[in-house]
């Protein structure tokens, strides 16, 4: 029995999940674990060692040996990878369809839920991915999905990668429809809506309403 809660995440890209559960966890008090971020570290340490995001067994034992944490630098939270600060490098439009790659195949599920679970098993943590709730925490005592209109979603991704323009919307919004299709279709761990989970359409709504409606979830959690 953990004495606090496990909470999950899970939703698809741009939906503000990572937004949503650094500000959740801040409040609760809790320790957040981007496991989005450990699949994309994956995709980038497999493009370095000139593994394909194609081939399941190699990418596995990529997911194997990553040498990854998280720290808090300067008040925000980063991601270290074999000591290298890989915060901004895994979010290019590049390393996030990687990700969605390379998560498709079991070798790499297996490994990274392993660690998650680990992180994971005291509770008082938030988890936020595509198969938090499904597979990593079936059992978390409170689950969310987090969901917003396609267009919206590619807007806010727009903003987070390319706050310049560089990269159309009509550009971003079809990455963000290959990606969904990819990531709900796939033989492992497709994104669905856990058991148990509510369902928060974050189309028009703020940070704060949506965070705000979690810790209304949150059990013992002061509002």
């Amino acid at each position: 029995m953990r004495s606090r809660p496990v909470v999950t995440i899970d939703g698809p890209s741009g939906a503000g999940k990572t937004t949503v559960s650094k500000r959740l966890a801040e409040a609760a008090g809790f320790v957040r674990i981007d496991t989005g971020a450990m699949y994309r570290a994956v995709a980038l340490a497999a493009r370095r060692a000139g593994v394909s995001w194609d081939d399941a067994v190699p990418l596995g034992g990529v997911a194997r040996e990553l040498d990854l944490s998280f720290r808090t630098v300067a008040g925000a939270p980063r991601v270290f990878l074999s000591g290298e600060d890989v915060s901004d490098t895994i979010r290019t439009p590049e390393i996030s369809m990687g990700a969605s790659a390379v998560s498709a195949h079991g070798p790499v599920r297996e490994s990274l839920v392993a660690k998650q679970r680990e992180m994971a098993r005291e509770g008082g943590v938030v988890l936020e991915g595509r198969d938090t709730g499904t597979v990593v925490f079936p059992d978390a005592e409170v689950k969310f999905f987090l969901d917003a209109a396609a267009a919206v979603r590619a807007r806010r991704r727009q903003l987070e990668i390319s706050p310049s323009g560089a990269q159309s919307f009509e550009e971003v919004l079809r990455d963000v429809l290959r990606r969904d299709v990819r990531d709900s279709t796939r033989e492992h761990s497709p994104l669905r809506v856990a058991d148990g989970a509510l369902y928060i359409d974050s189309t028009t709504m703020t940070v704060d309403e949506v965070v705000g409606e979690m810790l209304r979830r949150l059990p013992g959690v002061p509002r």
